[in-house]
């Protein structure tokens, strides 16, 4: 007898697989009553499947998890970064809004200035160090800009040229602490009462309109326009309201708080007012004394 059928570990391993292959084809045939060597091979063999089963879904749900947590990641990069395009669109629509409502407005103002020739300007510097008191623009005196024109917002007054370059200028503004910075002004109503706009209270972000005669009688909320008086700063120049009034110290003249029109803060497009009339000659003025624009 040949030596391969005297290797009985081959022949039971042999017989083994035939055996396990007789009772699988048992346990795939369709009967309605199985014995229980069937009955139990069937349920041997699916448990066995279910064993490999289970653990080969896990497997395949794990890395289809995987996958959609990094195609998530993805929209969400795609999604966050239109969001701030987006973002970034509003703050430029907004910005172009605002600047428009001035222009428009500025415009507007065009019909108030019958007897003066207005010119467009836009900021183009301001030191925060000096935030109240100067800001420049991009009009010089290429442009027609000069000093002491009176400089305005939609809004109303905000100051003067205080000097003028070739292609830029140096605005004063209203709330500036310098003491030579007046302007000549009156109180609308029944009787109008003239004073002068000198100084600023910080505290109240108020304008100080002094040398109001103590008889003239002034009431909140009326409203405070330039006079034209100083000879330089055209007429009818809004620049606030009153707010509060006091008497001076020696009770012969008054002082008013008015709160500006225009936002001394924010400012971005202004025009610089050139008066068209002739300025008053103040030569015959007594000596040392300033000029009341």
């Amino acid at each position: 007898m040949p030596q391969f059928f005297l290797n009985k570990r081959l022949i039971i391993l042999l017989v083994s697989i035939i055996l396990l292959v007789a009772l699988i084809g048992f346990s795939l045939k369709e009967k309605d009553n199985l014995t229980w060597p069937e009955q139990f091979v069937k349920d041997t063999t699916g448990w066995v499947q279910t064993v490999f089963s289970r653990p080969a879904h896990y497997v395949a749900g794990f890395f289809s998890n995987v996958q959609d947590l990094q195609n998530t990641y993805q929209e969400n990069k795609k999604l966050k970064s239109r969001l701030d395009e987006l973002a970034k669109l509003e703050a430029d629509v907004q910005e172009l809004k605002k600047e428009n409502d001035d222009l428009r407005g500025i415009l507007d103002k065009k019909d108030d200035l019958r007897s003066f020739s207005p010119i467009q300007a836009t900021v183009i510097g301001r030191n925060p160090d000096l935030w109240n008191e100067l800001l420049i623009i991009n009009k010089g005196k290429v442009n027609g800009v000069k000093k002491n024109m009176a400089v305005i917002t939609a809004n109303g007054l905000i100051g003067k040229v205080k000097s003028s370059n070739q292609f830029s200028a140096t605005i004063q503004l209203l709330s500036s602490m310098d003491h030579t910075n007046r302007i000549s002004a009156v109180i609308q109503g029944k009787k109008p009462a003239y004073g002068i706009i000198n100084g600023y209270d910080e505290k109240k972000e108020l304008l100080l309109l002094k040398r109001i005669p103590s008889k003239a009688s002034v009431k909140k909320n009326q409203m405070v326009i330039t006079s034209g008086l100083g000879g330089v700063f055209p007429k009818g120049l809004t620049i606030g309201k009153v707010v509060e009034v006091e008497p001076d110290e020696n009770g012969l003249t008054q002082t008013a708080y008015v709160q500006p029109g225009a936002n001394f803060y924010d400012v971005e497009n202004v025009m610089v007012v050139k008066r068209e009339m002739m300025q008053p000659d103040f030569s015959d003025e007594i000596e040392g004394e300033e000029e009341d624009l």
